[in-house]
């Protein structure tokens, strides 16, 4: 599933072509209302919130996306003809498309920010100034029996981490992700956001493409840090794979 640094990546690329600019042209042939209903109207912004994307348009109408595990956003000088884009835009010659995805709807801004799927999510990792305090304050509220691995992946304690920063982040910081939350202090917790924040902030600008693993599916390979071989472990309710170092997380 894309993470947030790979939604920040998306949006970073879309602004340059239709942030403050009139869609010349939009279809979307899974919602023929679409185009009539965002004729003429210009993109006022983009954001993301974790693993969620915004195209705010005037008018108070915005576009939400989540990707899911299968989709993905598409920027390109050429004119997508694929079946599977759910949405295709463009302003000027370039051309933005969204392929696949469990989710994208078209909503008032008023219900982005009270809708309860959006108003339950967590702090977004990303965000200029992360709220730590309120990250702490769900994690305390949550079991205090649950892997940390596991109560990193709710969205509703911190939005934007998946199965890969998960482990990217409790290496960096050099903590077991299988330690419950009643064994960690919240300095603990914190480390493992600041540890993983410079490295998703650089995916986010540079691309995903441009972050070599730690230990996320490095499975039996020596640990860079140790020595110690990785291992991998289904976590959690959803049996997600835990990847982490036994020797040097404690």
């Amino acid at each position: 599933m894309p993470e947030g640094d790979t939604i920040a990546y998306a949006a970073h690329r879309i602004r340059p072509v239709l942030e403050g600019r009139v869609v010349e042209e939009l279809r979307s042939p899974r919602n023929p209302g679409w185009p009539d209903r965002l004729a003429g109207r210009a993109v006022r912004s983009i954001d993301t919130h974790g693993k969620h994307l915004f195209l705010r348009f005037d008018g108070d109408l915005v576009l939400h996306s989540h990707l899911g595990m299968t989709g993905s956003w598409r920027v390109s000088a050429l004119e997508p003809h694929s079946s599977r884009a759910w949405v295709v835009l463009r302003a000027g010659q370039q051309w933005v498309a969204e392929f696949e995805g469990p989710q994208l709807e078209l909503l008032t801004d008023a219900r982005t920010r009270f809708d309860q799927r959006l108003s339950q999510l967590g702090p977004d990792v990303l965000a200029p100034d992360f709220d730590s305090d309120r990250f702490l304050t769900r994690l305390a509220g949550d079991d205090p029996t649950r892997p940390l691995g596991d109560a990193l992946l709710d969205q509703r304690n911190v939005a934007g981490i998946g199965n890969i920063w998960k482990a990217e982040g409790c290496w960096e910081a050099g903590i077991d992700p299988w330690r419950p939350l009643g064994h960690l202090t919240g300095a603990e917790a914190g480390s493992v956001i600041e540890s993983m924040r410079p490295r998703m902030l650089r995916s986010a600008t540079e691309g995903p493409r441009t972050i070599q693993p730690r230990v996320y599916r490095r499975t039996g390979q020596p640990c860079p840090r140790c020595g110690e071989r990785v291992r991998a472990k289904g976590q959690g309710d959803a049996n997600r794979t835990t990847y982490w170092c036994a020797g040097c997380q404690r």
